[in-house]
């Protein structure tokens, strides 16, 4: 089945009802998304354009956004994402991995052409917006009769394409079938409890399009979503009292930013029913502050990555006072149960090393039982099993009995109820004389410090260090002496004995990744170091 087919039955059952609220572009109802996309299906087919093609689409989140992708399913096209802030060779190197024959791209994107030779030899090229010099204008397809054919595809046509920076510089190109993106649907929809008629306050591009699977309105907020950690709260608090969305999923550093602002404020969000925060790590004391600023609704962490989406979650509700005395001892995060569409397993650590074949048997003898930490593995309909060329493939993926299972990447272990708990990335974990020490596990118990906005542990100089960022208007002057018994770092030392810590280094701001804004950037982190030193 074509994902458009279920994109579009929604046009057919419900046209009338509001599909996408852009606050640049308007509303579409699900039968103008419809209308358009077909228009800009035929504007793609009279260009020469057809299924097994790469249109690279480089449009913020918005209305016109979701037209070029239905657009692009319908034909069996495929539609291709990668984020032009990794750099120029980045985007040289994808662009020779997978050669795109068609740019979607908005009037300001386009100036990526300039000093780009792959964008330059893209022979296709439409621009959204304002004119620009060798492209077709997106908006001139509204002149077309539109185009109401459906490409013919299998379950494993490419869909959706998109990249990883890799490990080494060399990126992996993610490749999701229509057949993946239905079953991810399906999944999201069950856990994200997705009701035709909801309106959701949409953060992330892949759960919008769960939402026009589902029936459900996609309020896109008025905010530079490239950046949450530095969205201006105020502007989507407005849109949140306007429409009154019933749920969202968003990043934490999207979440932080509404706290922040309904704390200083003084406001509630009684029109949530559901909230969900992934996409990086989401600590307890951020699920409690949502509550408190969203007193109706269930407040959710969901655990999952680019690979498998979801793989856990846990409500707020769930975590009880025995388990946030379990991560301030070092037990790490819990991540809730697996959901039931995904098999969830842990493996002796072995990370960076490949796997090879299991028969069932032995998998089964090699898996850990509960309480002991490993790798984690998962296999499921919404994992992905291959990447493009299959680059990445090795350290990533092993077999048993022939089905392919995916390596996280992710150390933990299940407890003695089947519940997830994480102690970060396999990469990151300390062996040193003192024995064995996940950096995660750490951050997590520090984060239950109320006057913590982010940690990070790094070895540095043969030294366990722990790195503090304290919040916003606490002075770091009383931080300084580990010894002083009236210092909260002093406390705080008491609190992760367990872990061994050597040094503390107070800093201003603790780099983080740019995509989510939320997970620490350690090579970053380890330069800003060397150069106070």
């Amino acid at each position: 089945m074509n994902i458009a087919e279920i994109l579009q039955s929604q046009a057919k059952t419900q046209p009338d009802t509001v599909a996408i609220i852009d606050p640049r572009f308007g509303s579409l109802t699900f039968a103008e998304l419809l209308q358009f996309a077909n228009q800009a299906a035929a504007l793609l087919q009279q260009s020469g354009l057809r299924a097994g093609d790469a249109a690279l689409i480089f449009q913020p989140m918005s209305a016109q956004l979701y037209v070029a992708l239905m657009a692009v399913f319908q034909l069996g096209m495929v539609a291709m994402f990668l984020d032009p802030s990794a750099g120029q060779e980045h985007l040289e190197r994808c662009c020779a991995l997978y050669p795109p024959q068609a740019l979607i791209a908005s009037s300001k994107a386009h100036l990526l052409r300039v000093r780009s030779p792959a964008l330059q030899q893209i022979s296709v090229k439409y621009s959204i917006g304002f004119p620009v010099p060798g492209a077709k204008r997106w908006e001139s397809a509204q002149r077309l009769q539109p185009l109401t054919q459906i490409a013919s595809i299998t379950a494993d046509t490419p869909a959706l394409l998109t990249f990883t920076s890799g490990s080494t510089g060399q990126p992996k190109a993610v490749v999701r079938s229509h057949g993946f993106l239905i079953a991810q649907h399906r999944v999201l929809q069950k856990n994200l409890e997705l009701t035709a008629g909801k309106i959701d306050l949409t953060t992330l591009p892949i759960f919008a399009l769960a939402n026009l699977a589902s029936g459900v309105t996609s309020l896109i907020p008025n905010a530079n979503l490239r950046f949450p950690g530095k969205v201006n709260a105020s502007h989507v608090i407005q849109q949140i009292q306007t429409y009154q969305p019933h749920s969202t999923a968003a990043s934490p550093a999207f979440m932080a930013r509404l706290v922040e602002h309904c704390q200083t404020q003084k406001l509630t969000l009684p029109s949530f029913e559901n909230i969900f925060s992934g996409g990086a790590p989401v600590f307890p004391q951020l699920l409690e502050q949502l509550q408190q600023i969203a007193p109706q609704a269930k407040v959710t962490a969901v655990y999952g990555s680019t690979e498998a989406e979801p793989i856990a979650h846990i409500s707020r509700q769930q975590i009880q006072p025995h388990d946030l005395e379990q991560m301030a001892q070092g037990q790490g995060l819990l991540a809730g149960l697996p959901v039931p569409e995904i098999q969830l397993r842990i493996l002796p650590h072995q990370w960076g090393n490949p796997i090879g074949a299991y028969s069932q048997t032995e998998f089964d003898a090699v898996c850990l039982p509960p309480k002991q930490a490993g790798e984690i593995v998962v296999r499921g309909a919404h994992v992905l099993s291959s990447y493009l060329h299959e680059r990445g493939n090795e350290e990533t993926k092993f077999q048993v009995n022939g089905v392919i299972w995916h390596r996280t990447g992710d150390e933990g272990y299940l407890d003695t109820q089947g519940r997830v708990w994480l102690l970060g990335r396999c990469s990151a974990r300390i062996q040193d004389k003192l024995g064995i020490l996940y950096p995660f596990a750490v951050e997590t118990a520090a984060s239950l410090h109320p006057a913590i906005r982010r940690t990070a542990v790094v070895q540095q100089n043969e030294q366990r260090v722990l790195v503090i960022e304290p919040k916003s208007g606490v002075t770091s002057k009383g931080w300084t002496n580990v010894d002083d018994q009236r210092s909260p770092l002093h406390a705080l030392h008491k609190t992760l004995v367990w872990a061994q810590i050597q040094n503390y280094k107070i800093v201003k701001k603790i780099p983080v990744d740019k995509r989510h804004n939320a997970k620490v950037d350690y090579p970053k982190l380890r330069q800003l170091l060397d150069n106070r030193n």
